[in-house]
Parts: C-alpha cells; sequence; structure tokens
C-alpha cells in the first residue's frame, strides 16, 4: 500500500524501492552491520512524526505542541534504561558516529589525548580515525589486536600509562572476541580517564545477556539501534547519572538540532520488542549462527581472524588465496551473497581493495536461518573464494541458486 502511495507521486522513486525490495527478499544478507526491522518498527519511522519538530529535551522544548511528542521519547529513555541497566539514556542521536561525536564535545577538549581502537584492527572511524572527527581535533594513541586476533591488554596498558589519555575507547566495528570491559576500567582508572564503550556492533548481545555488560564499568556507553538491536537507523548514548547534563547539552544544542522523533519512535518500538523473551531466544541464535558460519569456512580450508568468532561477526582472511576482499564482495554478490570487504591486521592491501570480507549473522538470524543453513551457506563462500579470478560464470550462478534456494526457505518479513 505504501510503495502505491509513493507511486502516485513518484514512479521512478517506486520502482527503485520495488527493486530494492526484491534484491532483499533474494538475497543472503551477510554484512554485520544491517538487519531488518519488524513491520511495527518500518511503520513508526514512516508515521506523521515525521512532521513534528522538537527541539530540547522532554517536557523542556522549545517547540509548541510537543506533548504527545514527550511521551514517545519518555518510553524510549526508559525502556533503553531497562533494558541495559543505564543510569541515563539520550535517544536523540541520528547515528552512533554522532553519539560518540557528543561523548567527545563533553568528555574532552580539541588536542586532548584519546585513546581508541585502529580502524584496520577493528576499530570504528570515530575512534581516532585521521579522517574523522575523532582524529583531526584529538591527538590519538591506538591500539590493536594481536596475532591471535585479541586485544592485546597488556599493550594498552602500557601505552595508556605512556601517553596519559583523557578518554578511552573501547568497543569496535569489525571485533570477534570478547571484550573485557572491567580490564579497560582498570586500565583508565589506572591513568584518570574516563572510559567510552562504543557497542554498537554487539548490542543485543549484551542486552541478552550474551556479551558482558560495559555499564558496571563505563562512564558513557554509546551504540547504534540498527545492527544486532534490530531498530531503526539512529543512536543512543547512556551514562552514568553524574554525565547527565552535560551528555545532554552536547546533543543539543552541542551537535544537533532537531531530533528524528519518527525515527525515536522506531526506538521505542524496537527496544521493547527487545525486552521480551523472543529477542533473547534471537540473539543466543545470532552467536550460534555466526559460530556455525566460521567453523564451516575454517573446515573448507579457510582462514577466519582469531581462528572463530565469540559474538555475530567474523573476518575471512584471503591473503593465502590469492584473492582480494574487493573482488571476493563483489563474486559473492552475483552469488546471492552480500558481504563487505574489509581489513585484516597488517593488510598488504589499501582500504578500497583489502585482504578480507566481513560476515554477520544478525540479517539471516532475523529471517529465520538455523545452523545448518549456516553451514550450506559456508559451503557456497568457500565455492566462490574456489572460483577467484576465474570468472566461473556458469558456477556463479549455480551457487545463486543454492542462495535463492535458501531464502526462498524463510519468506521474508514484508
Amino acid at each position: 500500500m505504501e510503495l502505491e502511495v509513493i507511486r502516485q507521486t513518484d514512479s521512478e522513486i517506486a520502482d527503485l524501492i520495488e527493486k530494492e525490495l526484491d534484491r532483499q527478499k533474494n538475497t543472503i544478507e551477510l554484512i554485520a552491520s544491517e538487519n531488518f526491522t519488524s513491520p511495527a518498527v518500518m511503520a513508526a519511522c514512516g508515521s506523521i512524526l515525521t512532521n513534528k519538530y522538537a527541539e530540547g529535551k522532554p517536557y523542556k522544548r522549545f517547540y509548541n505542541g510537543c506533548e504527545n511528542i514527550d511521551k514517545i521519547e519518555e518510553l524510549a529513555i526508559e525502556r533503553a534504561k531497562k533494558l541495559f541497566n543505564a543510569e541515563h539514556a539520550n535517544v536523540q542521536p541520528h547515528s552512533g558516529a554522532q553519539a560518540n561525536m557528543a561523548v567527545f564535545m563533553y568528555a574532552v577538549k580539541p588536542g586532548d589525548m584519546v585513546m581508541g581502537m585502529d580502524l584496520s584492527n577493528g576499530g570504528h572511524l570515530s575512534h581516532g580515525s585521521p579522517v574523522n572527527f575523532s582524529g583531526l581535533y584529538f591527538n590519538i594513541v591506538s591500539y590493536g589486536i594481536n596475532e591471535n586476533g585479541v586485544i592485546d591488554y597488556d599493550k594498552v596498558r602500557e601505552l595508556s600509562l605512556k601517553n596519559k589519555p583523557k578518554l578511552i575507547v573501547c568497543g569496535a566495528s569489525n571485533y570477534s572476541k570478547i571484550i573485557d570491559f572491567k580490564k579497560f576500567k582498570e586500565i583508565a582508572d589506572e591513568t584518570g580517564a574516563l572510559l567510552l564503550a562504543d557497542i554498537a556492533h554487539i548490542a543485543a548481545l549484551v542486552a541478552a545477556g550474551e556479551h558482558p555488560s560495559p555499564f558496571p564499568y563505563a562512564d558513557f556507553v554509546t551504540t547504534t539501534t540498527h545492527k544486532t538491536l534490530r531498530g531503526p537507523r539512529g543512536g543512543i548514548i547512556m551514562c552514568k547519572e553524574k554525565h547527565a547534563a552535560g551528555i545532554d547539552k552536547a546533543v543539543f544544542p552541542g551537535i544537533q538540532g532537531g531530533p528524528l522523533e519518527h525515527i525515536i519512535a522506531g526506538k521505542a518500538v524496537a527496544l521493547k520488542e527487545a525486552l521480551s523473551p523472543e529477542f533473547k531466544k534471537y540473539a543466543h541464535q545470532v552467536v550460534l549462527n555466526a559460530k556455525e558460519l566460521a567453523q564451516a569456512l575454517m573446515e573448507e580450508g579457510l582462514d577466519i581472524v582469531g581462528n572463530g568468532t565469540d559474538n555475530h561477526l567474523m573476518t575471512l582472511d584471503l591473503r593465502k588465496t590469492g584473492n582480494t576482499g574487493k573482488d571476493i564482495a563483489n563474486l559473492l554478490e552475483k552469488a546471492g551473497i552480500t558481504a563487505n570487504k574489509n581489513t585484516v591486521p597488517n593488510d598488504p592491501q589499501s582500504p578500497f581493495i583489502t585482504s578480507g570480507v566481513r560476515l554477520g549473522s544478525p540479517a539471516v538470524t532475523t529471517r529465520g536461518f538455523k545452523e545448518e543453513d549456516m553451514r550450506e551457506v559456508g559451503k557456497i563462500i568457500a565455492e566462490v573464494v574456489k572460483i577467484g579470478n576465474s570468472s566461473n560464470e556458469e558456477k556463479l550462478k549455480e551457487l545463486k541458486a543454492r542462495s535463492l534456494k535458501l531464502c526462498q526457505k524463510y519468506p521474508f518479513l514484508y
């Protein structure tokens, strides 16, 4: 129905949305940062709430007519606090990167020393990359992973003692092991640093008890809502109560104007869903599926950074195969699987080419995939890697048919 409404005004956009719907229906989605919202979340995001301006906090707005908006945002806040056992929550950030930006704005000043995970080792742009605001305006010291694919906490401590950062950022965009938030807190306390835990990727796993929580330890916790949490595209900041007023001011008027209240409504719906027993089962299956996929790939003779996964993602290391991440990601798409090229530690290729492919289980788990399905996915991926640069189009068509069969086994949500 919604598509037909669009078509009446703009047939070009309607046609492209329809094509994208078809792509999502008939593709195995392994991009670790993507997921499928529920129809309820999607409906909230497309609601009349998009019409309302609501600068400021609930019950302290700069615009009139916010009585319903206030209650919606208040529900989102309370649900976030309940889900994560947080003291304070701000649900207004438009993205995870902006959530991190607001924490930086409150916690440190331009030129201060900040320590974060190196982008090429699994960190995020907003953890100190030189092309990002975090690397442009702050002095960054980066830590990484060792030859086993694990954060070297002794090295982190050594770097912290040497550089005396004002803020330490933990959490990652591509790290497949359990993060020791308690150890990070001990390191931060030893040097007097504040601690920011970015759980954008593992938020659902934290909420469901599938990964240790940072909340007893971190001063600030940021997350996106659209990855494992299965909500709309957006961000949330949670923090200790003593930082609440400063964080709220950093978000507005610090880095943003009016909040996206239709997206906040979508966040509220997603957070309610995440409080359900069914969501805990989902998060558990996400981990089971990721472990099964990693095991299947390794049994096919392929390398996984860190030799497996403890969460929802993994990185396929292609260096010994002679393929690049860019090439294999493109070939996977021809075989009906969507993934993204990604650097591996000490990658000889540029970030535009890479030697790895990142794979994740959240979206296919939402769709209904189980362990046996992930083994078949692993076999398809292994066949694609074997094809490599030979451009065997007939074999790719055969693999695409196998991918499509899996998709048809689990009808799409919409």
